[in-house]
């Protein structure tokens, strides 16, 4: 493009969508423009961009739109999430003077309700899932409406998107807990508690398509995308073309994808999402039309080699879109990296980032060495993508890429990415929506002998001569022998703990002087030192506690905000009893109760909880003696030296209580909560 569209583009969003957009700006010479609120001051994406606005929060409207005046931007890119299919937000950038890069008012409408979305395209002759609204249906309307469609349901919020709320039925007796839930989550995420119920088809596989369209009459579909690998609603893994639809199929899809896009007069870039059982590929149904670019944008770039937001751009200044001919070039596939833990069930993590190094493929990152990783946000912090000229090479040079990236200071599931790429079913391309949610909880990975022997060396290495003596100065040593290595122990997060003796090697290694992660062998570790006397304790501890009995203290799963407290303080309750539901980037997690016995709670709705914090106590009818945790604790309250290094043993973290408690305190499959971005 010899002359760029505009000359200055805010992008109202953050995290790697916004310095994705800005990589297009710059290559397009069009000056960029950040926002960022007062927890993203120091972010990546604000040092990326020409100049920063500051703004209370990214929903706030009026904020968003006056910095784009106040820096003289020609137009605003939303990005995804946040306000990218706010309708209002697009009229008030056109009550300012200032192009919204996006589609019309009507198609942010339409498209923005999935009740009248789907009403909208069936009038148009696009297939949609079996279901009905249940708008102005009391909850005796609903459920008889529901024995009529017939179970199982999939109930979901009309407004807002990323799988926030959707919760499934089973059958009548799961229906109004579900509707509770989705209901509560749609009010605080969209303030609109309208539900859509639709029928769950059975292994179904989610397949979208791109379209681009601009105002020269111009419609077009860029080909289908696979994004059926899901983990509750939030897809892990995508790709393009998908591994099962044929020539005629694709042909068929492009065209009702078309049809809807069409029929509310779209612009811009936009994806429709269908359903397909994985039984009839003949048969997609409509399911909803994102008016936005997708998370998942990279991979139609690359079989495609079209950059989708320079076509925005283009649409939004009046161009025609300039693509060619359409031609599918190979496979590509992405991995989305988010900081989270794994063996949690999932659940999102917060820390700081002390190394980050991308692999060798397109990496779209959010994070930098140094970032802070906070549970405000979604927890997604980077995507890899790979190319190949067909998909099974695409997915050994995922793989590569994946061992590759190196982060450490914060759980991630870049491990749990690899296994999953390894499954068979995943390599064979026999996917269902329900794969991932069908997986085993993966166990934490055991630490290989080279990341133990690394940490060990930087151990010894970064500890001083024990309290200046010559001990400490001559190092270990036997009598009669030679001199020996000093070993030292580490303990991961499985609680296991191990006698290293270093070694050489040049695997990345943080931390200190008692925490360290370690990069090696494609997986990243943290591990904590571990005195003798400590690790005796933990051994006695775990040995006196008789089998199946759990603490009665219920530990936080993550940090967050306490949401609901569905208890009082006092009752009686039943093993499996929901006690306290705990928000945090987009999810809900609920703590149960692991057995029968009395509540004393130590939260209250509204409080902030850290990971592992006691939200409460279920004391068991007729209590089961416990082998004491306290010996542990007090032992490393003992002023011995770590073996082998110069720190304290007061100074080493116990992990016996908190691993015992967080065993005994499961959480509930998290359901989508609220959040100030999803995309």
């Amino acid at each position: 493009m010899s002359v760029p569209p505009f000359s200055s583009v805010l992008v109202a969003n953050r995290g790697e969508i916004a310095r994705r957009v800005f990589r297009t700006l710059r290559r397009l010479g069009i000056r960029s423009v950040a926002v960022f609120t007062d927890a993203d001051a120091d972010a990546p994406h604000v040092r990326d961009a020409d100049r920063a606005v500051r703004v209370p929060s990214y929903l706030d409207v009026d904020a968003v739109v006056a910095a784009a005046v106040s820096s003289g931007a020609d137009a605003v890119h939303p990005g995804y999430g946040f306000l990218s299919e706010n309708a209002g937000f697009a009229r008030a950038c056109a009550a300012a003077g200032v192009v919204f890069v996006g589609p019309g008012v009507e198609a942010l409408e339409v498209m923005g309700d999935k009740i009248r979305a789907k009403e909208h395209v069936a009038a148009h002759d696009v297939p949609t899932v079996p279901g009905f609204s249940a708008t102005g249906l009391s909850d005796d309307d609903i459920a008889a409406e529901a024995d009529r469609a017939g179970y199982p349901l999939l109930v979901k919020p009309s407004a807002g998107g990323g799988g926030k709320g959707m919760t499934v039925a089973t059958g009548p007796d799961d229906l109004a807990d579900a509707l509770a839930t989705a209901r509560r989550v749609a009010a605080a995420a969209f303030g609109d508690d309208t539900l859509l119920l639709e029928r769950l088809l059975e292994r179904p596989r989610h397949i979208e398509v791109q379209v681009l369209a601009d105002a020269h009459g111009t419609t077009i579909s860029l080909g289908e995308r696979e994004c059926t690998l899901q983990r509750r609603h939030q897809k892990v893994i995508e790709e393009a073309p998908s591994p099962v639809v044929d020539a005629v199929t694709r042909e068929r899809l492009g065209e009702a994808a078309v049809a809807a896009a069409r029929s509310v007069g779209y612009l811009g870039a936009g994806t429709v999402e269908f359903l397909v059982a994985g039984d009839r590929l003949d048969e997609p149904f409509f399911i909803e039309m994102n008016t936005r670019l997708q998370v998942e944008h990279p991979v139609t770039e690359m079989i495609t080699g079209i950059d989708l937001v320079e076509q925005q751009l283009r649409v939004a200044a009046g161009h025609p879109l300039d693509v060619g001919e359409i031609r599918l070039d190979g496979h590509a596939i992405e991995a989305r990296v988010y900081a989270e833990t794994p063996s949690r069930g999932y659940l999102p993590a917060t820390g700081t980032v002390t190394l980050w190094h991308p692999g060798s493929a397109r990496v779209d990152s959010a994070v930098e060495t140094g970032s802070v990783i906070s549970a405000l946000y979604d927890p997604m912090i980077a995507k890899v993508i790979a190319h190949g000229p067909d998909r099974e090479t695409a997915l050994s040079r995922l793989d590569a890429a994946l061992a590759e990236t190196v982060v450490l200071g914060v759980d991630t599931n870049i491990a749990d990415l690899r296994a999953l790429l390894a499954e068979p079913a995943v390599r064979a391309g026999d996917l269902d929506t329900g794969l991932l949610d069908r997986r085993e909880t993966p166990a934490t990975p055991e630490p290989s002998p080279a990341a133990l022997a690394a940490v060990a060396r930087k151990v010894v290495d970064a500890a001083p001569p024990a309290n200046g003596s010559v001990w400490g100065r001559v190092g270990a040593w036997r009598a009669g022998g030679a001199q020996s290595s000093r070993t030292v122990a580490l303990e991961d997060d499985a609680g296991q703990v191990y006698a290293v003796a270093p070694a050489e090697g040049d695997a990345p290694v943080t931390g200190g002087p008692v925490e360290y992660w370690v990069h090696a062998d494609g997986g990243a570790h943290r591990l904590r030192l571990v005195s003798r006397r400590a690790a005796a304790a933990r051994r006695r501890t775990a040995a006196g506690r008789a089998p199946g009995v759990v603490a009665p203290d219920l530990l936080a799963p993550l940090p967050g905000t306490v949401v609901a407290v569905h208890v009082a303080d006092g009752d009686t309750v039943e093993a499996g009893a929901r006690l306290v539901t705990i928000e945090a980037m987009k999810m809900e997690h609920t703590v149960v109760a692991p057995h029968a016995g009395t509540v004393r709670l130590r939260t209250a709705t509204g409080a902030q909880v850290a990971r592992d914090a006691v939200v409460a106590t279920v004391t068991p009818a007729a209590q089961v003696p416990e082998a004491s945790t306290s010996s542990a604790s007090s032992a490393a309250q003992v002023p011995e030296l770590v073996e082998g290094t110069g720190t304290p043993a007061a100074q080493v973290p116990e992990a016996s209580t908190s691993s015992a408690s967080s065993a005994a305190s499961p959480a509930s499959a998290p359901t989508p909560s609220p959040e100030e971005t999803h995309p």
